[in-house]
């Protein structure tokens, strides 16, 4: 895709690294488990069902119904998405973007920031789906979780928590177990290995004499095969507090599935509770190198004991220490819910347990760090100016551009509609690029086609669901296949007389190889992602983020911004 120079206010970047609502950075107070996959969810907005939506060709280009029926402002969201100089391993690069170079060209295009401290996270750290759409839909830069809770270890306020304290206080006063699990990785996306290194000395310090770390290994957000380096560091900390060790290892493929595969979170589930795993190994290490000789990357590794069993027993404290909700929901309805029935669970251990955050309101368990409130986000803003609205996604993302966008409200808001697109069932995306795009288009056509909403608010998840398998040919044709139905957004658009705004929430496709490991990279990026405007004449405004998107759309409607965002409009109209 050669976008950037060829479109207006292009900025030069480089390759450096450079009701009651809940905001939660990555904390957002997170739909029911499964929700956006039935009709719970739908459920929680009263007001509306699954949208049937006209046929594409409803009203066919000049008819007298246009003249009354809106033209609707369509934010799409091209899901990792991002931009880079480099041309090399750059799967947005390779596809034939005929649609996307013709839109940056012709209209006002920018770049924008989506990552560090642009959206609320460590500066130089990457963006992620949750981050960004937290941001564009609050119109404020959002603090996140990961960033909270670094500054409370580095403060001391962390070994402090009152939750956290008392649970494994419980445990000592017992003579318990203190087990804590969670996604061993320094990727930062849904934990971080600092966080939980200090839950481990927190847990030391308190006097807990059986520690026990239940590893879920990453090779996502981070390179496919990089766990080794935080084996040797956990193993250092054991050695250093003469306490603790692992007690199992697993791929997040299983531990932390999000769409209701209960075959894979029971392996998980086993293996932590009764010690039941495929494998055993004496170490973490030894279970690691076996794992790769079986040519298992470390997001697929299989479950497996290491050392002696530790299984889960009554009085226990079990501490999840990921701090994104929509991965680790799931597997914590499968230790809490005392009616749950993803599977038949053979150990139901009485356990003490605590979620680093809250990772569904539903989910009656001690919570580590509550949510904080936000209001006033893009979402309600036009709910309080009489305006209607469109969420679409796939599945994959339904979540993000309800849910996250709305900053953590569950339920809808007065005018605003949802209408959800099933993703593929394949084992890895790589396996169908293109998704359930045309669908998707078929309906956001529909939608624009119909003059229902004043806006439309759409994410197409090729480019990051496809970009995390580290198949470059594939990653390309998810590139070319959401171009391709940019063209077909846009061309309803100009029929209605509609406008659109089209970014992303953060980089990955842009990125397929990571030069340093010679691996296939499969994290995000914190590289810039696209800004362009298909509408009137505008000049745009430089240096800009995800939380100026919300300001921007409002000064096009021509309505005010409220106090609460502090993002700025990128298009000033000519």
């Amino acid at each position: 895709m050669a976008f950037g120079p060829l479109g207006r206010g292009f900025v030069e970047w480089c390759d450096k690294p450079a009701t009651k609502k809940k905001q939660l950075g990555n904390s957002v107070r997170p739909p029911p488990d499964g929700a956006w996959l039935s009709g719970d969810y739908f459920g929680r907005c009263s007001n509306i069902t699954l949208v049937s939506l006209p046929a594409i060709h409803s009203y066919p280009r000049g008819h007298s119904l246009m003249s009354t029926a809106k033209k609707p402002l369509v934010l799409v969201i091209m899901d990792g998405w991002g931009y880079s100089t480099k041309q090399e391993h750059n799967a947005v690069a390779a596809a034939k973007t005929p649609n996307l170079d013709r839109l940056a060209r012709d209209y006002t295009s920018t770049l924008i920031s989506g990552s560090g401290l642009d959206v609320g996270l460590p500066d130089g750290q990457m963006g992620n789906s949750e981050v960004g759409h937290v941001n564009i839909g609050a119109g404020r830069i959002v603090y996140q979780e990961l960033t909270r809770i670094s500054k409370d270890i580095q403060d001391g306020d962390f070994f402090q928590n009152v939750e956290l304290a008392k649970a494994v206080d419980a445990a000592v006063t017992k003579g318990k177990a203190v087990h804590i699990m969670g996604l061993m990785s320094p990727g930062g996306v849904h934990s971080h290995e600092e966080h939980i290194m200090g839950m481990i000395e927190m847990a030391a310090k308190r006097g807990a004499e059986q520690i026990y770390f239940h590893a879920f290994l990453d090779g996502r957000d981070v390179p496919p095969r990089s766990a080794q380096s935080s084996i040797e560091q956990f193993d250092a900390l054991f050695a250093r507090l003469g306490k603790g060790r692992f007690a199992s290892m697993i791929g997040r493929y299983y531990a932390m599935d999000r769409d209701n595969r209960w075959d894979r979170v029971q392996q998980a589930y086993d293996l932590m509770t009764q010690g039941k795993g495929e494998f055993t190994a004496d170490s973490a290490s030894e279970a690691l190198a076996a794992a790769y000789a079986r040519d298992e990357n470390d997001e697929f590794v299989k479950a497996t004991r290491i050392g002696a069993a530790a299984p889960m027993q009554d009085g226990d404290a079990l501490i999840f220490m990921n701090f994104r909700a929509d991965r680790a929901r799931e597997i914590t309805r499968a230790f809490v819910d005392s009616d749950f029935t993803g599977f038949a669970r053979t150990a139901t251990p009485a356990l003490n347990f605590v979620m680093l955050t809250e990772y569904a309101a539903d989910i009656k368990t001690a919570c580590a760090y509550p949510p904080t409130a936000l209001v006033n986000t893009l979402g309600e803003w036009l709910a309080k100016q009489g305006k209607t609205q469109l969420r679409i996604s796939e599945t994959e993302k339904y979540a993000h551009v309800t849910f996250f966008f709305n900053g953590g409200e569950e339920a809808c808001f007065t005018g605003e509609d949802r209408e959800i697109v099933a993703s593929p069932k394949v084992a890895t995306y790589d396996l169908q690029p293109e998704m359930s795009s045309e669908e998707l288009t078929d309906k956001l056509v529909g939608a624009i086609k119909s003059g229902k909403y004043d806006v439309i608010i759409c994410n197409y998840p090729n480019g990051d669901m496809v970009g995390h398998t580290g198949v470059f040919d594939a990653a390309v044709k998810a590139c070319e296949a959401v171009d391709h139905c940019i063209g077909r957004v846009t061309d309803a658009l100009a029929e209605v007389g509609g406008e659109c705004l089209i970014t992303a929430d953060h980089g990955n496709a842009e990125k397929m190889m990571d030069e340093e490991t010679g691996q296939a990279h499969t994290a995000h990026t914190n590289l810039p992602v696209p800004l362009i405007y298909f509408g009137r004449k505008a000049e745009v405004a430089e240096g800009g983020k995800l939380s100026d998107l919300a300001p921007t759309m409002l000064t096009l409607m021509g309505l005010p911004v409220p106090p609460e965002m502090t993002g700025k409009p990128l298009m000033i109209l000519k």
